[in-house]
């Protein structure tokens, strides 16, 4: 099934709960498989084009949930990351990856810098204008960004249940880590199965870091949130987790 969203502009981008009342603003870059029809599914089999390599399973479900149970907006790509990873720069091979794990992607090889360039005005930019948007407009902005990763990779099977991901502003991602055993049985693991050095970090780093705002990555191991009911009981405990730590880190400055 395809995830296509789209906004009332027409882009493959959508803001939802755009008034919502909590400081958090939910990102969810790998939100949709969906890939527009002129790129005749980059000459992947179906089986591919469902897969992890093409967005992220269960993250939007678990980024929607969070989004009405902390009254907070939630920006979402609606394009596949194979045809553009909006959690990359334009300048990163990887935006438009021509493999991804063991899946060669054949559209995306040998694009050219017109090809580039197209694209990343096509969906990356509005992206991040959308997102740029929303985070200007509500006060005391918290940047929280929901992925989810594959059990094994590579062959290899990954003990990492949830992942708390920082780049160098380790504020929220520390207290998260901190309060971890209070709210999830899971293994918690920082800066897994990925960490800065992989360039997972882009918009923490162009939307939150350079402006100071509080922020953290959440990587959730895609079997543990397959179903509807398994995606809400994740997001309840997420976002109870995340309002416990923000709180803390809001008294601990109230005391200073």
């Amino acid at each position: 099934m395809n995830h296509k969203q789209h906004s009332s502009s027409g882009d493959l981008v959508t803001v939802e709960n755009a008034q919502g009342q909590s400081c958090v603003v939910i990102v969810c870059e790998h939100a949709s498989c969906y890939i527009p029809d002129a790129f005749n599914n980059l000459g992947l089999p179906v089986d591919a084009l469902q897969s992890h390599a093409a967005w992220d399973p269960g993250a939007l479900g678990v980024a929607r949930r969070m989004s009405a149970r902390m009254d907070a907006a939630l920006v979402a790509s609606g394009v596949s990351r194979l045809i553009y990873d909006c959690n990359r720069p334009p300048t990163a091979n990887d935006a438009m990856p021509a493999q991804s794990e063991t899946i060669k992607v054949p559209g995306n090889i040998g694009l050219t810098a017109d090809q580039r360039r197209d694209r990343t005005n096509r969906y990356y930019v509005p992206f991040h204008d959308h997102l740029s948007k929303t985070i200007a407009a509500t006060p005391n902005a918290v940047i929280a960004t929901i992925h989810s990763f594959t059990p094994v990779f590579h062959g290899q099977a990954r003990a990492v249940e949830i992942g708390i991901l920082h780049d160098i502003d380790t504020r929220l991602a520390d207290i998260m880590l901190q309060l971890a055993p209070a709210h999830t049985n899971a293994n918690v693991q920082c800066n897994a199965p990925y960490g800065p050095e992989h360039g997972v970090t882009h918009t923490l780093k162009e939307h939150a870091i350079k402006a100071g705002h509080l922020n953290v990555m959440i990587e959730i191991r895609n079997d543990l949130i397959q179903t509807p009911e398994q995606q809400n009981a994740m997001a309840d405990t997420i976002a109870s987790w995340l309002s416990e730590s923000l709180a803390k880190l809001k008294s601990a400055r109230d005391v200073k």
